[in-house]
Order: structure tokens, then sequence, then C-alpha cells
């Protein structure tokens, strides 16, 4: 569980930069976005390979 609470912290970190990208169009905002969405993606894939791991070493 700990791999969930590091996404849920992940995606929580990004909610400040969401806000001041979109509602006040602060484009530095905007590259952090994009470096955290780089990083969710990331790590989303070393879940599924951790999982996909686990479920075959069953």
């Amino acid at each position: 569980m700990s791999r969930f609470s590091e996404l849920k912290d992940l995606v929580l970190g990004l909610e400040g930069d969401f806000e001041k990208f979109y509602d006040k169009g602060n484009q530095a905002a905007g590259t952090r976005v994009r470096k955290g969405m780089q990083d969710l993606k990331n790590l989303a894939q070393d879940i599924r390979t951790e999982v996909q791991e686990k479920k075959n070493a069953e």
C-alpha cells in the first residue's frame, strides 16, 4: 500500500500547480504540471511492472 500512498501524494502535490496554471495562467506552473505528469506516468509504469511480477511469481 505504500506505492498507493506515493501515488496519492504525487497527485495531491500537483493540485496547487494545476490551479495556478488553469485558473491564473501561470506558465511556470504548467511546466511543473508537465513534469509531475511525467513522474506520474513513470510511477504508474513501475507499479504495473511490480504488480505483473508479483502476479507471475504466484
